[in-house]
């Protein structure tokens, strides 16, 4: 085993990691994950269609975008879920799509210019800051908030040689930290009454339905969870996810829609 100053890493670390989480299930789930994956064609509202995982569009749905609301995309490079969000402000209401990577921030400008109406694309804003200090700038701004967080992204570890030998158990505790910073954010920046959808690509608890203790243990009594049942998708005790080995190679994509109370 591939080790770094005395800490597991590389290909068996995670293989007994994941083994550990998942039991007898694993082996069929880490097939599913290494298969190629099956896009779709969006186009509700947009100039051209634009393919993306299902699960995604599943997601970016269930935070219930209305005409007029004000939305925030606290992560959104690529831009497939901005898109299925911006389509459902069909004729008012304005979206605020956030990346903090300069190159991924182009690459989502271009998407939301090449496949929106131009009437719907001068109610978007691209931004580029922290999401975990969005609160300190902007509080009880929005009706609606996605945040996609930035997560372990297990399928693109194991089809990519060099994240999988650099891998280690301490990345997921890493990501958990900065994944509540940006939900406690976003919890300050959402209107009382008004919606975050939490999600991740991620099969680990910790940055799913661990990531939601930790809200109910910092921020209890200021929100509930609203219950989901999506298509192809399975019960957590925070939230849903959808596993590729059971969704017909969807996903993987955890989910948990939160709403603000206090």
């Amino acid at each position: 085993m591939a080790k770094q100053k005395g800490k597991q890493q590389g290909f068996d670390a995670f293989e007994s990691y994941y083994a550990q989480l998942y039991q007898g299930r694993w082996e069929s789930l880490k097939q599913a994950l290494l298969l190629e994956r099956k896009p779709i064609a969006f186009e509700e509202g947009l100039t051209q269609p634009y393919y993306l995982d299902e699960a995604s569009v599943i997601a970016a749905k269930l935070l219930g975008v209305q005409d007029g609301d004000s939305v925030l995309d606290m992560c959104a490079a690529p831009g497939g879920k901005s898109l299925v969000m911006a389509a459902a402000l069909k004729t008012q209401g304005s979206l605020v799509a956030n990346d903090r990577s300069a190159t991924r921030r182009g690459r989502l400008k271009q998407v939301l210019k090449e496949h929106l109406p131009e009437e719907l694309f001068t109610r978007i804003m691209v931004t580029g800051h922290d999401a975990t200090r969005w609160s300190l700038y902007e509080q009880n701004k929005y009706d609606r908030i996605l945040l996609d967080a930035p997560c372990s992204s297990e399928r693109h570890v194991l089809s990519d040689p060099k994240a999988l030998a650099i891998w280690s158990p301490s990345r997921p505790k890493h990501l958990a930290i900065q994944q509540f910073a940006m939900l406690a954010s976003a919890l300050e920046a959402v209107k009382v009454g008004g919606y975050i959808l939490y999600s991740t690509c991620s099969i680990n608890p910790m940055e799913n339905e661990m990531v939601i203790d930790k809200l109910f243990d910092k921020r209890e009594g200021r929100f509930t969870l609203e219950k989901l049942d999506p298509p192809s998708s399975e019960s957590c005790r925070h939230g849903s996810i959808i596993l590729s080995d059971t969704a017909s190679g969807r996903g993987p994509l955890y989910f948990c829609l939160i709403r603000r109370t206090v």
